[in-house]
């Protein structure tokens, strides 16, 4: 996946909406994701926001899989009943025990399916996000549908995601499928805050005999092949399933269970993770090229010998012609912007099944400039050039990648 190209969750209008702005009083964002269906995103994401509740937070959660939502059944909200509103027009979410919520299922009832293309989906799960009236949140959780396609990339593009949650079951075949989801987060750069194993250990309520029903430490040995937190696992257990049927989550309905246990055992873990976990040092910016207002930061005290080599840390205009990028390891990039023209990827100027290029560099103009440079979530930028071409989304990766042919080009003239 290279999300790149134009039907990659921007805006119809070019510009990106990525903004910390755009989510006042929200501490953390936090995605609950796997890629793969029926792992138990939405139970572990209901539980674990009671979780954090019970450990003295305030909590949202949306249920972000806007196609197929579960969260208000498993809350007992009543469905086709929509929130209110506020007179400026903010959503107002409904309240669950103290815990704010926002699904599609309160817009449609249950045998109205939502029936969508993608980029109507972009805009609910825009709306479920930045258009309702929050509040203050400690955390705001996002129960992710299956598969890394629309919902994800607008997610990382156009909010401030402080992270994300990995749900497996302890089967191989789960297990590679979440390993592919995790990968995704990893390219736009959302950092992952651990993996959670679900339906673990089966224990016998009349026996106590414990059965693997679906092995065991398939999460956890993940965790440490990828270098990621191993946030916890939690048992299968039939009350699990039984309480979110009936609208009252084990966490709530039997607070001293082994399960609710478990989820507030990973709560703790995910609460330390964030803690400790650094927030990316650019902030979200629309930058003119000409004028120079709203220039990026230029972090230089943020370089480290360990950094990572495609993560920026500054953007700076060197010249009219000349785009500098500033990495985390302490190397520079000096790009030329007309270079950075021909090298967008987008669906427009390359061919997606094959990769042939599909832009005449005869037909780019030698004085073309970008008018606007704006953020694109933690992993990219998108120019808006005076030629009037804006569908391009130029990943960290390929910045990266494009200083080190122009440094190389550099040596063999000189």
């Amino acid at each position: 996946m290279e999300p790149t190209h134009p039907h990659h969750g921007h805006s119809r209008s070019g510009t990106p909406q990525a903004s910390a702005e755009r989510l006042p009083g929200i501490r953390h964002l936090v995605a609950v994701g796997s890629a793969k269906g029926g792992v138990g995103k939405s139970t572990v994401a209901v539980n674990l926001s009671f979780a954090l509740q019970q450990m003295g937070g305030s909590i949202g959660l949306v249920d972000a899989d806007v196609l197929g939502p579960s969260i208000p059944g498993m809350l007992g909200i009543p469905i086709s009943q929509p929130p209110a509103m506020t007179p400026d027009g903010k959503v107002v979410p409904v309240e669950r025990n103290n815990l704010k919520v926002m699904s599609m299922g309160m817009l449609t009832g249950d045998d109205s399916p939502a029936v969508l293309r993608g980029p109507m989906v972009s805009k609910y799960l825009q709306a479920f996000i930045g258009g309702v009236k929050w509040g203050t949140l400690d955390y705001l959780i996002l129960d992710l549908p299956p598969g890394t396609g629309d919902t994800h990339l607008t997610l990382a593009q156009q909010f401030p995601l402080s992270g994300a949650v990995i749900v497996t079951t302890p089967q191989d075949v789960s297990l590679k499928i979440a390993r592919r989801g995790l990968r995704m987060f990893e390219k736009v750069h959302v950092p992952i805050l651990g993996i959670i194993e679900n339906m673990s250990t089966f224990t016998c309520p009349h026996c106590g005999k414990a059965t693997d029903i679906f092995r065991h430490g398939g999460g956890q040995r993940m965790s440490r092949e990828l270098g990621v937190p191993f946030l916890g696992s939690i048992p299968l257990d039939a009350d699990i399933v039984e309480a979110g049927d009936e609208g009252r989550p084990i966490v709530l309905s039997k607070p001293s269970s082994v399960a609710a246990k478990a989820y507030l055992t990973i709560a703790t873990e995910l609460a330390g993770q964030l803690q400790g976990h650094p927030t990316a040092v650019l902030k979200p910016f629309a930058w003119n090229w000409d004028s120079n207002e709203g220039e990026p930061t230029w972090v230089e005290s943020a370089i480290r010998s360990s950094g990572a080599h495609t993560t920026a840390i500054g953007f700076r205009r060197r010249d009219a012609r000349t785009l500098s990028v500033l990495w985390e390891d302490g190397q520079k990039s000096d790009l030329d912007v007309r270079d950075l023209r021909l090298a967008c990827r987008c669906a427009m100027c390359v061919e997606e099944m094959s990769g042939r290029p599909l832009l005449d560099p005869k037909s780019v103009r030698r004085d073309v400039a970008p008018r606007t440079i704006t953020s694109v979530g933690n992993y990219a930028i998108q120019f808006h050039w005076n030629d009037g071409h804006s569908t391009g989304i130029y990943t960290f990766e390929h910045l990266r990648a494009l200083g080190q042919q122009s440094a190389a080009k550099v040596a063999e003239d000189v």
